[in-house]
């Protein structure tokens, strides 16, 4: 009997070893104390949601890359004209933006009629109606109907430039057709006038000659038939 007590009394001791070892709470957990906190860069990175069409909803690098991403081709800015094709300043191909050619019957416009001041003045006035800016060189040569002399011009009046006219602007010269005292000699009436342009050399041939209307009664010249050189403005031989 004593040998029974003995065995139980071990048996005790046994389990109360077992169950302080696995804690006092009987619950077989051990208690480490109070749990230490995580740092947040050994955080696991979360699974991202995903929508019914399969894509995250989270922002990947990706996502944000895209955003910011400049199409291939250009530059960051706009680009100006709406066809994508940058504007230059040069022209269109025989355009006024070309060398110059010399101004004469075949790209102008020429009309000749008598001016009110001074009197016994006739004025020329040549209109570029080509594509391209043309030079009127030093002086017309005037002829009326069927003479055999040209008229000099006024070198008081003589540039110090070349008249040039881009299309569409107008070059001006006056022709003194009489003397106003009555000195001149030989005076007629023209029915007919043929406008001749000079080249890039004095008297030179300037190319196809004009032949504007002249008024119904026609212009009065004599000896006296002086001209003008050529005139960028009519102001510069108002006075003349």
């Amino acid at each position: 009997m004593r040998h029974i007590r003995l065995l139980a009394a071990a048996g005790t001791a046994v389990t109360a070893l077992a169950l302080s070892a696995c804690g006092a709470d009987g619950t077989g957990t051990k208690d480490e104390g109070a749990s230490r906190s995580v740092s947040p860069t050994a955080t696991a990175a979360p699974t991202p949601d995903k929508t019914a069409g399969g894509t995250s909803s989270g922002t990947s690098a990706g996502t944000s890359a895209a955003r910011t991403h400049t199409p291939a081709g250009t530059s960051g800015g706009s680009r100006t004209g709406g066809s994508g094709t940058t504007s230059g300043s040069s022209g269109t191909s025989g355009g006024a933006g070309s060398s110059p050619v010399l101004c004469n019957g075949s790209n102008t416009h020429v009309t000749a009629r008598p001016m009110s001041r001074p009197l016994n003045h006739m004025l020329l006035t040549v209109t570029n109606t080509g594509r391209r800016t043309c030079e009127l060189t030093y002086y017309p040569i005037v002829r009326f109907d069927e003479m055999q002399w040209a008229p000099q011009a006024d070198k008081d009046t003589q540039p110090q430039a070349v008249t040039t006219l881009k299309p569409g602007e107008s070059g001006y010269a006056s022709v003194r057709l009489s003397a106003g005292d009555g000195s001149g000699e030989g005076g007629t009436t023209a029915r007919r006038l043929t406008l001749m342009f000079q080249g890039m050399t004095p008297n030179s041939d300037g190319g196809a000659t004009a032949t504007p209307a002249l008024p119904a009664k026609g212009f009065y010249y004599d000896s006296s038939l002086t001209v003008t050189y050529w005139q960028q403005s009519l102001g510069d031989i108002a006075d003349w």
